[in-house]
């Protein structure tokens, strides 16, 4: 949702540096990637956010949602420090699909909250987060949205020259992190490459008060006996990540063909309940294969075809005071085609194949017993998106067909067949001033853990109880934007309403049993019992910004952001939609001068006092970020960019409502992070 003018790369963040001479430099406007006909910003009629080149690195957190908590609609997902999902407008999970470089991620972060994703921010070169008939070409049921995060790892076109390197070292005083992140690329002749690596390690996290909220605790788990909870800190919230890539393209006329090998290790720490009886940690592993290839003209009627093909083997261990716990495993194997036709007559288009198919379990490792039951689950899906022109009028329309099969071991198949579709338009009234909207229907069917949960859960300390009743879950959308620019004024504001019907949530019951699952221990059972229901809800809310220009001069440039967003979620029958964010408001200044770049920002968040059923409501803050950076030219091509921020300055003690641990772990509190990056 950024507008690209002369001198200012993006409003809600750091600007990219002026060149010393102070000359107008115009810069071009970019071009959605993840977009079926990669259209430029302007001509997207749903909300987009970008994210790139300095804007990225300034905003790089410790996990996606984390690293773009602060854009218009969407927030983190935080289960502790460990982990952070993006969530975008009250949705996450698997109503949020998270890409890597077009092609699904698939970890576990979209079947508990718990599962970090194993995409990591610091090696990302452009994130897009995009919503309305584009997400329609990475699957069905993304009512939240797509994040794509882009990498490079295997590289599209020749490199300029046959080395580019990149390094980047960052600390962080909240935790007393180090991370350390690099990248080498180039190419020769036909061939390019690309390697990457981090490294990153971090003890507790510093917090702005008590780590746990004993109050609602009483509320929520009245049994449970807090012993331990210490103030500033947050106990067993370390961690430590290692990841490396290697990818090798062949590049010619006829376009691109590639392949890239990943892998990521990581180890990070649930924050405790204070009960001083379980420590948990987990230990995620993954290795991912890719393919990608990209033909130009290959016939007469194709423009291009473009081919994805991944293997991931992911899994990772529960790690419950030094015993193997809950012990999650995901094989997958994606592939997806997408053929972008020549135009006919007015019309421009891309049809497509996907087809997915995984191996997933989930057990208690050293008892055996069964979480989650082995299943086979395959999907396969059709979609187009076509696009044309009347007048000043652009119009997009989006169709996608899917069928999803569940074969879980001794147990009968379960089959669903989500239909999705979309259309939008975008009115440019004049050089100035746009109107977009956009209805959407998105149906996805019901995921493994959703049916087929039945037990303890080491890291969210939960019994998980799924249901095999569970139907399709279609949400209807309705998206009326509006967009204004001049030299005084820039202006964005998004409406939206979604109508869901049979809209699954898992939602704590009231009950509580013991690991087994017994209510026998009945007054003093610890444990809460989480359900899947199904139940009609409607959310609503809005994005607005407005960017005022204060001073552009010798002096440099002063502009002032006024931003707000709001997302309300209820259920038709009554009662409320656990884990919606709150209503945000505040204001950005950001100054700009030669090579030099800065911001304060200062968000308010009211309480959340709409928790859902048997959930807590959080109180309302302040966050006061600023940060700067500044561009040095060093020795013929090379650059360093040094950085500084300070987090949380008034130092609140932040209850994240999306969060389902926010009564155990709040958010981190005042720290600075400094770090420099050298590239070549």
């Amino acid at each position: 949702m950024h507008k690209k003018l002369i001198l200012l790369a993006a409003s809600d963040s750091i600007a990219i540096s002026v060149q010393a001479e102070e000359q107008a430099i115009t810069e071009l406007e970019p071009v959605i990637v993840t977009s079926p006909l990669q259209l430029k910003l302007s001509e997207s009629a749903m909300p987009v956010t970008v994210l790139s080149d300095d804007e990225l690195r300034m905003k790089t957190g410790h996990s996606i949602g984390e690293t773009l908590k602060n854009e218009l609609g969407i927030n983190s997902q935080s289960f502790g420090p460990g982990v952070g999902t993006p969530v975008i407008r009250g949705q996450a999970g698997p109503r949020v699909r998270v890409l890597n470089n077009g092609i699904g991620s698939n970890d576990a972060s979209a079947i508990s909250p718990d599962h970090a994703t194993s995409i990591e921010p610091l090696l990302a070169e452009r994130i897009e987060v995009l919503r309305g008939p584009a997400t329609l070409l990475y699957g069905s049921g993304a009512m939240g949205g797509v994040v794509n995060v882009i990498d490079n790892r295997i590289p599209g076109k020749a490199f300029d020259k046959a080395l580019n390197a990149a390094l980047e070292q960052r600390f962080d005083s909240t935790s007393d992190e180090t991370s350390t992140a690099m990248k080498v690329e180039g190419s020769k002749d036909h061939i390019a490459y690309h390697v990457d690596g981090f490294y990153r390690h971090r003890n507790n996290l510093d917090i702005g008060g008590r780590g746990i909220d004993t109050a609602k605790v009483a509320i929520t788990d009245p049994s449970l006996e807090v012993v331990d909870n210490p103030y500033g800190y947050l106990n067993n919230t370390g961690a430590e990540a290692i990841s490396g890539s290697a990818g090798l393209s062949w590049i010619d006329d006829f376009g691109f063909a590639g392949v890239s090998y990943n892998n990521i290790n990581n180890n990070y720490g649930i924050a405790p309940d204070g009960t001083g009886e379980e420590t948990v940690r987990i230990a995620m592993r993954q290795s991912k294969y890719d393919f990608k290839s990209e033909l130009n003209n290959p016939f007469k009627f194709a423009k291009s075809i473009k081919t994805r093909l991944g293997y991931t083997d992911y899994e990772h261990t529960e790690i419950a005071n030094g015993e193997p716990g809950a012990y999650f495993t995901n094989q997958t194997y994606e592939g997806r085609m997408e053929f972008e036709h020549h135009d006919i007559g007015p019309l421009r288009g891309v049809v497509g194949f996907q087809a997915q198919a995984s191996d997933f379990n989930a057990i208690e490792k050293l008892s055996g017993e069964i979480i989650v039951p082995r299943s086979d689950i395959t999907s396969y899906g059709v979609f187009g998106v076509e696009s044309f022109d009347i007048g000043p009028v652009t119009y997009q329309f989006g169709i996608r067909v899917e069928q999803t099969d569940i074969r879980p071991d001794g147990m009968n198949s379960l089959s669903y067949t989500p239909v999705s579709a979309s259309a939008s338009a975008l009115w440019k009234l004049d050089n100035r001033n746009s109107l977009n909207l956009a209805i959407t229907r998105s149906s996805r069917a019901p995921n493994v853990q959703e049916l087929l949960s039945n037990g303890y859960h080491d890291a969210t300390r939960s019994f998980e109880i799924g249901s095999l009743s569970l139907k399709e879950e279609t949400s209807y959308n309705l998206d009326l934007g509006y967009r204004f620019k001049s030299d005084w004024l820039r202006a964005e504001f998004d409406l939206f309403h979604n109508w869901a019907t049979d809209y699954i949530a898992q939602q704590r019951s009231g009950e509580f049993v013991d690991e087994d699952g017994s209510n026998a221990c009945a007054p003093d059972c610890t444990i809460p019992v989480v359900v899947s229901t199904q139940n009609d809800a409607i959310f609503k809310g809005y994005e607005a910004k407005l960017i005022f220009p204060m001073m552009e001069n010798h002096y440099g440039l002063l502009e002032l952001t006024l931003f707000s967003d709001y997302t309300r979620g209820e259920f038709v029958n009554g009662g409320d939609v656990p884990r919606m964010p709150p209503l945000r408001y505040g204001f950005q200044l950001d100054y700009n001068k030669n090579k030099l770049s800065s911001y304060l920002r200062l968000t308010r968040a009211d309480d959340q006092p709409h928790a859902g059923d048997f959930e807590t409501s959080t109180a309302g803050y302040f966050l006061l970020n600023v940060g700067v950076n500044y561009q040095v030219k060093l020795y013929k091509e090379s650059n360093l960019m040094l950085f500084a921020k300070g987090n949380n300055l008034l130092d609140e003690n932040i209850r994240n409502s999306t969060s389902y641990l926010r009564n155990f772990a709040p958010e981190a509190g005042r720290g600075a992070e400094v770090g420099f990056r050298v590239s070549y």
